[in-house]
């Protein structure tokens, strides 16, 4: 530390003293004008002064108000003071980066305001074309449309006719194989029902042939009736097995 600051501090010391001994001379003092002090030695001591209230006062409040202070005194010497409760680099960033975004909020908000404006008005035209070309596709409001472009909406629509169609046409070509191979399966499945109800009953037909006594009696065939439930003619054929009695002829008497 200098000479001069430590003979600024001591006067500074013997001044608050002989106001604490002299305390009518301090409730008479007026009030400063404040402006540069213009004795080098008067202007050090109170710069002592105040820089220690300055910096009484910082702590203070930082402690009280718990707030983020950062406090940096350069002297007329170019001697730095500093203070702070957190880290001067950190608050000095933070103070950057809040006037940077007060500054820019109103230029972005107006720049996103004419951005959205632009938008708008493009969509409001796509949708009024893409409306007029929907009507125009209907047949309708051609009055406004020259024969170049009444041309090329026919070809336009002879394009999507001819579209339309082939895939209409490929539709019902996928639904006609469908159904051929639904009634393919469809007949599998019969042929084979019928299959196993021709082994079931062969079988069961093989099965009476191997019972016990069939050589000796003869299925008998079922008699085919006619469409009154009779008896055909041909079912009823004489037995030859049996042995005929001669009845004896009726004689009057």
């Amino acid at each position: 530390m200098s000479k001069v600051s430590v003979q600024a501090e001591e006067m500074a010391l013997q001044s608050d003293q002989s106001r604490e001994i002299s305390p009518q001379r301090k409730i008479s003092r007026g009030k400063i004008e404040i402006k540069r002090i213009e004795n080098t030695t008067n202007r050090q001591v109170t710069f002592c002064k105040r820089r220690n209230g300055l910096l009484k006062k910082a702590y203070e409040l930082s402690v009280l108000c718990d707030a983020e202070i950062a406090l940096v005194v350069f002297s007329s010497r170019g001697r730095l003071y500093e203070y702070a409760n957190n880290s001067v680099k950190e608050t000095i960033e933070r103070y950057k980066k809040a006037c940077s975004e007060s500054s820019n909020n109103g230029s972005i908000s107006e720049a996103n305001a004419q951005f959205y404006q632009q938008e708008a008005l493009k969509l409001r035209s796509d949708i009024n074309n893409l409306q007029n070309q929907n009507r125009h596709m209907l047949g309708e409001s051609l009055g406004t449309l020259s024969l170049r472009e009444l041309k090329n909406l026919e070809t336009k629509v002879e394009r999507g006719i001819s579209r339309i169609r082939s895939k209409k046409n490929e539709l019902l070509f996928a639904e006609i194989e469908y159904m051929q191979k639904r009634q393919e399966i469809d007949l599998h499945h019969n042929n084979q029902y019928l299959r196993a109800k021709i082994a079931e009953t062969e079988r069961a037909q093989q099965h009476m042939n191997l019972m016990p006594g069939s050589s000796d009696y003869e299925l008998v065939q079922p008699q085919s009736f006619d469409a009154q439930n009779y008896l055909q003619v041909n079912g009823l054929q004489a037995n030859d097995d049996y042995p005929r009695q001669d009845q004896p002829p009726l004689q009057l008497v």
